[in-house]
């Protein structure tokens, strides 16, 4: 069975984390946010300044990086945001065992709203990756088509 001195540890790791998890949850969403810019301003000229230019490796440079970023986002907010649900949940429900209900309801709250955080800027990254995968696909098929036809 696990010590009490091991337990203790553990816990105080655990409690150690949840400031840093929130910070870290908000940290990705306004990264999201910002992505969300870099993204319009992709649709609206970016890629295609990348493609006329004729340099299909900076275009493949560019949309690995920015695709990469998205992802990023996807992965890692949802963690965090089940980190931030699961890290009060246990002192949340030691208090229930003594009767706080106050501990208990602020602990809930903290975990759904981190749960909440994390889904979003996950979902906000996975739709930039989806669109940009889209574009940067189209503009690299766009740029081999008229490669093909002024050498063809």
């Amino acid at each position: 069975m696990v010590t009490g001195l091991s337990q203790g540890l553990m816990h105080q790791i655990t409690s150690l984390l949840l400031e840093p998890v929130i910070w870290a949850l908000l940290f990705f969403v306004a990264l999201a946010i910002y992505e969300v810019g870099i993204c319009i301003g992709e649709y609206w000229g970016g890629i295609r300044k990348l493609r006329d230019a004729g340099n299909r490796d900076a275009l493949v440079l560019a949309g690995k990086r920015r695709i990469e970023r998205a992802d990023f986002i996807t992965r890692l907010a949802p963690m965090l945001g089940l980190m931030g649900t699961l890290i009060p949940l246990g002192p949340g429900l030691a208090a229930l065992g003594e009767g706080e209900l106050r501990i208990l309801t602020t602990a809930m709250t903290v975990a759904f709203d981190t749960t909440v955080i994390g889904l979003l800027a996950g979902m906000i990254g996975f739709v930039l990756a989806r669109l940009r995968r889209r574009w940067y696909d189209q503009a690299l098929h766009q740029l081999a088509t008229l490669e093909t036809t002024q050498h063809g």
